[in-house]
């Protein structure tokens, strides 16, 4: 293990991160958080933080150049204009390019009217396949573009650029065949098989608007999406699967056009069968009768309608700020907001990011693990990797399907060389110990990624140490769906890694602490207060879908000169940046200001804890107490020493006034399909509001919320 003291890097990082993150003070605003009886100084000031002596380790690389990225980076943010024109000119290839006479970045945060690159003219699916499979004297068509591993570990396709090109052609064709043309918004409801990133590079082919929505989504929550984006166009699929379950994604669907209008908003339903036999194929395949599901008059076999089509389609020409897509994000309260991103500046966030984040080289083999309805899909399963001519792996099933080396064994068959997946599969693979990961060999991998959360010190030295076996850099990724891409990560050889830390800012973006209460940026080190960026980057997205005081409200206007990134931070004595949860998950138990995500990492620290998520409950005296709940690895049990034991390293790693007055043990908590847990779920349960609950069909397992009521009952 590359470890070195904190002291041997701290002159060069104070130096550098000083450089970093100096600011001029911002505009005095009104306090954000309401609930709070701090004081600036308590807010600010962070002396005895529990990640002030967070260790430091080493860049991977032979010539570690962190020096390079505070000169670079101070570069990005005075003087982003030149910047980005020099990388967009470097990454993508533009019909028209940026004319000359008009700026590159056009605009302000102020008014909530970015532009980038504004008369450009390029498509996204040609830079992310055509111009590779026409590289080299079109000798790049044969480089694989994209791997599949389906459900069963046997399941694999591996296509071409050139393969890219013609089924994503077909698709393109098929959709404008049904109708669909530039402008139209395509809501996308499928499980994680080849077609579905194919259909996401049809849709940016012939410039229709796509709308993916996470397949574990309920009918309700389907509906209200494409009610909110008036989509008339569906892609789907009958059934998806996942861990041998079979999911009934086309009865969801035929569920949710009941919903609103929709019955008589939506034109066409276009349905991949996830067993179809292409050899089978006659002229009888698009009969109703042939179909592996009852067909609705809307229904439309793709299959067989795709086979049929032109292998090429004439890619659209878009303006750089023509919509890409629409991604909701949700909460337990309101409207999701469709979150629009488009075609110039995400191609380009996209693709910089994914080659800096992960030092992604010619022949990489890149497996992100999430899905394609979240913007981690979106950006660094379809796009990034794509945009790069690299080689994307897409995956179907579970992390424990068919077992808990399921991951180790496609790493070790595939020679995967960059691994991106979330804590909480990192967490829930480590309750199963050291023993698994090394029947494999994982010598191919290079870098490994967290993303979705913050990943706790402990889950970050398993990783490190276990899957990369000492020797790859982990790259903790902090973003959000609204930036489009990595804002605060460590890079591969350039920065020194702190586990639990996302280290410091990409290039091009200029992160401020302010303090919440007066909006003022806090200046120097060893501090606490809320993220804020203060001025664009290509990736962010403009607008809210048809609701842009939303946007403007939600971002722009709670710190006016600022991008508002709702989360909590602690900035340590070198400037690395560690995220103590969101504004809203800051719990404040009798004064004191404590983000969930330090008590959660405390909890995790026992040894026999696999997982935390840690919730307020309102309580008459305190103001809030603490919940926790927990999973522990495999084998432990429940008893009430290891309750005690638990408080005590919340009160050792925290402090006595986090202690959790309730903690409940669980066998399971609620996660999605993603494995992101759903506090929200937590949060109703403790404040005895379980009828509530909302909407929980995306939960991987529903029937934990029982259990957990039960549980958490006085």
């Amino acid at each position: 293990m590359k470890f070195q003291s904190q002291s041997i890097f701290a002159a060069l990082l104070t130096a550098a991160c000083v450089g970093a993150f100096s600011t001029t003070p911002a505009p005095s605003t009104s306090a954000l958080l309401s609930s709070t009886s701090s004081s600036s100084t308590q807010l600010c000031e962070a002396k005895d933080h529990e990640h002030a002596a967070s260790p430091v380790y080493d860049a991977i690389s032979t010539n570690t150049a962190f020096s390079s990225y505070q000169t670079r980076h101070a570069e990005s943010i005075s003087n982003p204009s030149a910047f980005w024109a020099k990388e967009a000119h470097k990454r993508l290839s533009f019909f028209t390019p940026p004319p000359k006479s008009h700026p590159t970045i056009h605009g302000s945060l102020e008014k909530g009217d970015v532009k980038f690159f504004p008369g450009a003219k390029l498509n996204v699916c040609y830079n992310a396949i055509d111009r590779h499979a026409l590289a080299r004297n079109g000798k790049g068509g044969n480089d694989v573009a994209m791997i599949w591993e389906g459900d069963e570990p046997t399941d694999t396709k591996s296509f071409t650029y050139n393969e890219m090109l013609e089924k994503v052609s077909q698709i393109a064709n098929a959709l404008k065949n049904q109708g669909v043309k530039k402008g139209d918004v395509v809501t996308i409801y499928m499980p994680m098989i080849p077609e579905l990133p194919m259909t996401m590079l049809a849709c940016a082919r012939i410039g229709a608007v796509h709308s993916v929505v996470f397949a574990g989504f309920s009918a309700d929550a389907l509906g209200a999406r494409i009610h909110a984006s008036q989509s008339q166009f569906v892609v789907t699929a009958d059934i998806g699967l996942r861990g041998t379950k079979k999911i009934p994604l086309k009865d969801i669907v035929n569920d949710s056009l009941t919903k609103f209008d929709n019955e008589n908003l939506v034109d066409k339903v276009m349905v991949y069968e996830r067993f179809y036999d292409d050899s089978n194929e006659d002229e009888e395949t698009e009969d109703s009768e042939a179909a592996p599901y009852d067909m609705k008059p809307k229904d439309i076999r793709m299959n067989p309608l795709v086979n049929k089509m032109k292998p090429y389609c004439v890619p659209e020409v878009m303006d750089a700020e023509d919509e890409l897509f629409i991604l909701y994000t949700s909460g337990s309260t309101g409207l999701p907001k469709g979150l629009v991103h488009t075609t110039g500046g995400y191609a380009l966030y996209a693709a910089f990011t994914t080659q800096t984040t992960f030092n992604l080289e010619k022949g990489d083999i890149f497996a992100c693990v999430a899905d394609c309805g979240w913007i981690t899909g979106h950006t660094y399963v379809v796009y990034g990797a794509l945009l790069n001519g690299g080689t994307t792996f897409v995956f179907e099933s579970t992390p424990m399907y068919p077992d808990a080396g399921r991951y180790w064994d496609m790493i070790q068959r595939h020679k995967i060389n960059v691994f991106y997946t979330a804590p909480t599969a990192i967490r829930s693979l480590m309750r199963y110990g050291d023993s698994i990961p090394k029947k494999y060999d994982l010598s191919s991998l290079k870098v490994l990624g967290s993303v979705g959360e913050p990943i706790n010190p402990e889950a970050w030295r398993w990783y490190y140490e276990n899957i990369g076996n000492s020797k790859c850099t982990v790259v903790d990724t902090y973003w959000q769906t609204e930036t489009g891409g990595h804002i605060v990560t460590n890079i591969p050889g350039v920065t020194p890694m702190k586990p639990g830390s996302c280290t410091l800012p990409m290039y091009g973006i200029d992160t401020v602490v302010l303090d919440a209460q007066t909006g003022e940026v806090v200046e120097g080190n060893d501090v606490e207060g809320v993220l804020a960026i203060r001025q664009p980057w290509p990736g962010m997205a403009r607008t809210c879908l048809g609701d842009h005081k939303r946007y403007m409200a939600t971002y722009l206007t709670q710190y006016p000169g600022y991008y508002f990134t709702g989360d909590t931070v602690y900035r340590d004595s070198d400037g690395f940046i560690f995220v103590t949860g969101r504004c809203d998950d800051v719990l404040n138990v009798s004064g004191h200001r404590i983000g969930t995500a330090e008590v959660e990492s405390a909890l995790v620290g026992h040894p026999l804890v696999a997982q935390a998520a840690v919730v307020g409950k309102p309580h008459p005296i305190k103001g809030q107490s603490i919940s926790a709940f927990v999973m522990l690895v495999e084998g432990a049990e429940e008893s009430e020493d290891l309750i005690k034991e638990m408080k005590m390293e919340v009160r050792s790693g925290v402090g006595p006034f986090a202690s959790p007055d309730q903690i409940v043990v669980s066998p399971s908590l609620p996660m999605t399909r993603s494995g992101k847990i759903m506090r929200r779920v937590l949060r109703k349960i403790v404040a005895g509001e379980a009828d509530s609950l909302g909407d929980v069909s995306t939960l991987a397992d529903p029937s934990i919320v029982d259990v957990l009521i039960e549980k958490a009952a006085p």
